[in-house]
């Protein structure tokens, strides 16, 4: 994941074998991809990042004209189930939505039964509830054993579907780990914020050794572990202090990305912070 002209798709474009690297070497499956592409193109399908079908077929017709190009003979009705299109099937592909579209693009990537899917930014441009069925159909590949390498600018996304995660930025991978180990190892943990508790509560919890810092009439506390939120509320309730809410804040990727290179992703493009 990262932002527009990270280099996500160029990355990928190279492991599909559409371009050469300019340095080093690639392998997939075991396999170099200048020197056997051939025999890597046939185990992998790709979504790319500006998927199109023809208009005037249907989604069926789509599908399986695509099917026809490869050797072994796809079952077109089970595809359409996998991407939940049975009620689309006669549906001309033109007057779909741009999340139906995209439904489709996935499950022609899926006609040669790949071993490795590769799905290039697939939910660009869609509205929210377009997005989540999309993230079903990635999340049912997952629990079918395919292997999906995945390539978005949306942190949610990334943490929604991903086993590990590869931030990049600038052309380089800067982590690429679980995404529990990276909010492990590079995110700023929780933090419980007193809103309107004031210069009260910051001294009875700075006074109990707590991690905290006054931003105005907010207290904000480093939270060491789970526990420590019911001790912060038992502490404040047993001296009667005045505040607003409490409100707990988990890192996240956004956080990650922000930490280690001082800018942050809106809608996938990327800003000072």
């Amino acid at each position: 994941m990262g932002p527009n002209g990270a280099g996500k798709t160029t990355t990928v474009e190279m492991m599909e074998c559409l371009r050469d690297p300019t340095s080093g070497h690639i392998q997939v499956l075991g396999m170099d991809t200048k020197e056997r592409s051939r025999e890597i193109i046939k185990s992998i399908g790709v979504l790319p990042q500006r998927f199109d079908a023809y208009d005037l077929l249907t989604v069926r017709e789509n599908i399986a004209y695509f099917a026809g190009m490869f050797d072994a003979k796809a079952d077109v009705d089970s595809l359409i189930a996998t991407v939940a299109l049975e009620e689309k099937t006669g549906e001309l592909f033109k007057n779909l939505s741009g999340g139906l579209k995209q439904r489709v693009g996935v499950a022609i990537s899926l006609v040669n039964d790949p071993e490795i899917v590769f799905l290039d930014e697939p939910t660009t441009g869609l509205d929210p509830r377009a997005r989540r069925e999309v993230w079903q159909v990635i999340k049912d590949l997952r629990d079918e054993g395919k292997t999906v390498i995945l390539t978005t600018h949306y942190m949610e996304e990334a943490e929604t579907l991903s086993d590990r995660v590869a931030i990049m930025n600038e052309g380089r991978f800067i982590v690429l780990d679980t995404t529990s180990r990276i909010l492990e190892n590079y995110g700023s943990g929780s933090v419980c914020t007193v809103r309107g508790g004031g210069r009260e509560a910051f001294d009875l919890l700075r006074a109990n050794g707590d991690q905290v810092e006054l931003k105005e009439q907010d207290v904000v506390i480093k939270m060491e572990s789970k526990r420590h939120l019911s001790e912060i509320v038992i502490r404040l309730e047993e001296r009667g202090v005045h505040y607003d809410e409490i409100v707990v804040h988990h890192s996240n990727l956004e956080d990650v990305f922000l930490s280690l290179t001082g800018k942050k992703i809106v809608e996938g493009e990327l800003t000072n912070a």
